[in-house]
Order: structure tokens, then C-alpha cells, then sequence
């Protein structure tokens, strides 16, 4: 194993989807027509020039907010604080794509679908857990290449929840020296930010929308665009199509062909 490169690399993290199951009667609502996503996805995206990238956004936003063609669009009140791929009008969706894909970053995921004997049975139906084994087995193999790792996640309700996903990054740090029996010596800062105070977590929310909308609508037009981005998939959870851990696609360029993303292929248990 190399030694830790003497540089910093910035980490931008979200995710879509959610990691509820239950209502608060405990009945089990996974699955569009029930109220929760069938699917949680953590991603993030990696770059060692942040501003760069935030350069970019900003120049984005001030583009679109100075366009008489969009001053009517009723969503341009929320994209004036930040891009947000759900929210955002067609048309400014397609200039964010089309400026991001000339940026130099990459992004890679976790997927888990919501099943929920897999959920009763290794997180204790604690969605916390669940939310933070998805964490840590994306910084797995990543925290040992460069010296600094700054990770920023989207601020999501209290920053109560910042000790418990600097813990699990922590996790990842340390399965990674126990798996290859090698400690590794680097500086890991975490901190949650808004999209508003972090532009580049705008970035990872339309890479993390594109993925999602290929697995829950089969639309793969927005993953396909910008899929040269994407380094790594993991799919936790997809048993029938590969009998393991599912990678979609890998440094190494290696792809499965057809739609790699079809929700209804997960295994029941």
C-alpha cells in the first residue's frame, strides 16, 4: 500500500431517499405508493480543488438569476438559494448538468434497499444505524490516499447528528487498517453544511438525483450524461443479479450492460 499523498482532498456528501421504514403506528411504509423510498443512497463527490468547483456553481446560479428567460419560473425563489435537481425547472436542471460535466471531480455511492428483515435484523430497525453502516462503508477504501480529507455532509435537521458520522467515518478509517493490517496516517475533519453556505453540495445532489431517478423511474438519461463522473456503485442489497456485492461500475472501467438499475430486481429475504 502507498503511502498517503501530501495533499488535501474534499469530500461532498448527501444522500437521496431516506432511511425510514415505519410510521409512527410502526407500520411498514417502504415503497412510493406507501410514503417512503424504497431505496436510501449515500453519495459523494471527491476533488482536490474545491473552488474550482465552487467557481462554477456560483457563476451557474448567477447566470440563471440573471436570465429574463427564468424570471417567471416560480422555483427560481429556492434555486436563488441553492441548485436543488428536484426542485429546480427543466430547463435550469439542464444548464447545471451541462456546466457540471465539464468539472473535474468524481463520485461514488452506496445503495441499500429498504428490506426490512435486513434492517430488523443487523440494525436493530435503528435507522440511525442503518444510516451510518451506509457511511462508513463509503469511506471504507477511501481516507488512506492523501494526507488531509475534509468531508462535508448536507445539513439534514440538527448538527446532534455530526459526532455520530464523525464516528462512523472513524469506523471506516479503522476497518480499513484492520483489513489490510496497515495503520494509516491521515487527518479526517467532518462538518455539516447547508447548500446555501457549500455550493459543491449542490453537485453531489444533482449526481446523487440522476442515480436515483435511474433506479425508482428507469430514466436513465440524466445517470447516462454525466456517468463518466461516476467511479464507483456499490449495490448492497442486489442478490438475484450478483450473488455479492453488487459493483456497477469501477475505476477499472468495468460495466454491467442493459439497465443496471432496476429496483425491482432486489432479492426478498
Amino acid at each position: 500500500m502507498k503511502k498517503p499523498k501530501d495533499c488535501h482532498s474534499y469530500f461532498f456528501v448527501d444522500e437521496s431517499g431516506d432511511p425510514t421504514f415505519y410510521d409512527a403506528r410502526g407500520n411498514l411504509i417502504v415503497g412510493a405508493e406507501r410514503g417512503s423510498s424504497p431505496l436510501l443512497i449515500i453519495g459523494f463527490v471527491e476533488t482536490q480543488d474545491p473552488h474550482a468547483l465552487r467557481r462554477a456553481v456560483l457563476d451557474v446560479q448567477q447566470e440563471v438569476l440573471t436570465e429574463p428567460y427564468f424570471k417567471r419560473i416560480p422555483s427560481l425563489r429556492k434555486t436563488a438559494v441553492a441548485f436543488h435537481a428536484k426542485d429546480d425547472a427543466p430547463e435550469i436542471r439542464y444548464l447545471f448538468y451541462r456546466r457540471i460535466k465539464e468539472l473535474e471531480f468524481k463520485a461514488q455511492f452506496i445503495v441499500a434497499r429498504k428490506i426490512e428483515k435486513v434492517f430488523r435484523n443487523d440494525f436493530r430497525a435503528d435507522e440511525d444505524q442503518f444510516y451510518d453502516h451506509l457511511v462508513s462503508r463509503a469511506f471504507r477504501d477511501v481516507l488512506h490516499r492523501y494526507k488531509q480529507n475534509s468531508i462535508y455532509f448536507a445539513k439534514r435537521g440538527s448538527r446532534d447528528r455530526q459526532e455520530p458520522l464523525l464516528q462512523a467515518i472513524l469506523k471506516a478509517k479503522k476497518t480499513f487498517e484492520q483489513t489490510h493490517n496497515k495503520g494509516i496516517d491521515t487527518v479526517i475533519t467532518v462538518q455539516a453544511q447547508s447548500p446555501k453556505g457549500e455550493p459543491c453540495l449542490s453537485i453531489i445532489d444533482y449526481v446523487n438525483w440522476a442515480l436515483q431517478r435511474a433506479y425508482t423511474k428507469k430514466e436513465m438519461r440524466y445517470y447516462e450524461y454525466i456517468e463518466e463522473k461516476v467511479s464507483f456503485v456499490l449495490d448492497l442489497y442486489d442478490w438475484e443479479a450478483f450473488p455479492g456485492n453488487c459493483y456497477y461500475r469501477s475505476s477499472r472501467g468495468k460495466k454491467v450492460e442493459g439497465n443496471r438499475f432496476d429496483i425491482s430486481k432486489a432479492t426478498p429475504l
